[in-house]
């Protein structure tokens, strides 16, 4: 019986562990239509949008491979970046050994040869930030020269809490190379009718002329702020760009929400199924030993 028991409860350890190694990402968001499910300017500082849309025009990626590529050396504080141990596990642990390396991007007042741009640093009124939304990167190898090698798998989006300098956990989002990828094309400088392409290619219905007067140069980035933030209760009436189909990227770019429910919802059925089975074992047990000693 001690026995039985003691099964039932080592069982009951060994999932509870595989449960809390869940991840703390909320969700991956993979296009420009996730990003207006985020409630930035409330929950979310709008200004991490900037510094999202500075670094994926930053970092190279290879659309042949779906490789993200560094163009910079995170050891040496480009941009404001630094190590990240993930002390409180806000993400996935690091096995020893491994390669991988977390590093925060993204600190406006970090001393830097290589800082942010000014639109990052010196934004309009509506988006400035207080210095607390970060961009984490999982990089392999110690970047220490030999940039080509520097490969990002992992990139992520979250906020310091308060003065305690953690992450929150409930804001922390994984942003795949997919969203990345439609985030470059509203890029620095476009011409006019990139401006009404991008502006006809996610439905949206800013106002051309404004934008361009408000935002100069910068007016493919003000078109993806209004999309992004101004639209963001507006019914969805577009559909995924052509490029970007589900069936255009691999299996590890799509949402894991649901994948992590259904697992976690899996677990615990099969729980319940082990606990029913080993009391069953015990009853049947227990009746044998009694008609035994009768």
């Amino acid at each position: 019986m001690m026995k039985m028991s003691g099964r039932v409860t080592s069982c009951c350890v060994a999932l509870f562990f595989v449960l809390s190694s869940v991840s703390a990402v909320q969700r991956d968001l993979d296009s420009i239509n996730d990003l207006k499910q985020i409630n930035f300017g409330q929950s979310v500082p709008t200004h991490i949008l900037l510094l999202l849309h500075w670094f994926a025009n930053t970092v190279d990626i290879d659309d042949n491979n779906n490789i993200i590529r560094l163009t910079f050396d995170p050891n040496s504080g480009d941009y404001g970046s630094h190590y990240y141990g993930n002390f409180e596990e806000l993400l996935d642990p690091l096995h020893r050994g491994s390669g991988y390396r977390y590093y925060t991007v993204g600190n406006l007042h970090q001393e830097t040869s290589m800082p942010l741009p000014p639109y990052v640093v010196r934004p309009q009124r509506e988006y400035v930030g207080t210095n607390s939304d970060r961009i984490i990167i999982r990089v392999r190898g110690q970047n220490t020269g030999g940039r080509a090698s520097q490969r990002i798998d992992q990139v992520y989006i979250t906020q310091h809490i308060g003065r305690r300098g953690e992450y929150d956990p409930d804001h922390t989002y994984r942003i795949t190379t997919n969203l990345l990828r439609q985030i470059r094309e509203f890029s620095v400088g476009q011409n006019q009718l990139s401006l009404r392409y991008l502006r006809s290619r996610y439905g949206s219905n800013a106002d051309e002329f404004h934008i361009r007067n408000t935002w100069g140069d910068l007016a493919c980035l003000g078109l993806l702020l209004f999309i992004v933030i101004q639209e963001n209760n507006r019914p969805q009436t577009y559909s995924t760009p052509q490029s970007y189909t589900p069936q255009s990227y691999r299996p590890e770019n799509r949402q894991n929400g649901g994948g992590n429910a259904l697992m976690m919802f899996c677990i615990l059925f099969v729980l319940v199924i082990l606990v029913l089975v080993i009391l069953a074992s015990i009853q049947l047990q227990t009746k044998k030993q009694t008609k035994w000693w009768g």
